[in-house]
């Protein structure tokens, strides 16, 4: 029984969404998730990832699991995202829920790029200003604004412009290494084990 992923982002658009979602199965298909994919529903805002994820577990009777994966959106001073959640937006742990069903991307999604900067230059190709991305190698400690900030530098001398949520996030989701992105990253590292633990 595949597992259901409630993931923010995906922007409000039918078309954003599913963008989303095929930028999502490709990076979980190179993490090795190919046979036994989880079924990602890509909710837009993450309130709205929250509320999906919630009435899902509370409502199944079949025992079909559900996980959260939303960004964090600052630096994360604790090793248990619910309590994360807690303090950061007031959002309660459904009863019954396990610490394997949430999930941070640390800062924000996008700090999963800045492991696979090949993958950056290689989606943004000529005049791509790899120098302008931040040089800390602990990528999870890179605030949400520089992280960003950062990409838009990087890009804006390119032929697809300054970086922007949408088209340019999915394309580069769809081309960033799982591998690196673990190694970069605790939090990445914890969501694919937990994915894979509920995924054999």
């Amino acid at each position: 029984m595949s597992v259901r992923l409630y993931v923010e982002g995906g922007g409000d658009g039918k078309y954003l969404r599913l963008a989303f979602r095929q930028g999502f199965i490709r990076f979980l298909t190179k993490a090795g998730f190919s046979g036994r994919m989880p079924k990602v529903v890509a909710c837009g805002g993450r309130q709205q990832a929250y509320g999906r994820f919630r009435t899902a577990h509370e409502k199944d009777t079949q025992g079909r699991p559900a996980m959260l994966l939303v960004d964090a959106e600052r630096q994360v001073e604790t090793k248990d995202p619910w309590q994360h959640l807690a303090d950061r937006d007031d959002w309660k742990r459904p009863r019954g829920a396990t610490d394997d069903q949430c999930h941070l991307m640390v800062q924000v999604m996008e700090s999963w790029f800045l492991a696979d900067r090949a993958a950056l230059d290689e989606v943004y190709g000529q005049g791509f200003q790899a120098s302008a991305l931040p040089r800390n190698p602990t990528i999870e400690d890179i605030p949400k604004r520089d992280v960003l900030t950062s990409l838009e530098r990087a890009a804006s001398r390119t032929t697809k412009g300054r970086y922007s949520k949408g088209a340019h996030s999915f394309e580069i989701l769809a081309s960033i290494d799982p591998e690196k992105v673990e190694q970069a990253s605790p939090f990445a590292k914890r969501f694919l084990d937990a994915l894979r633990k509920a995924s054999p």
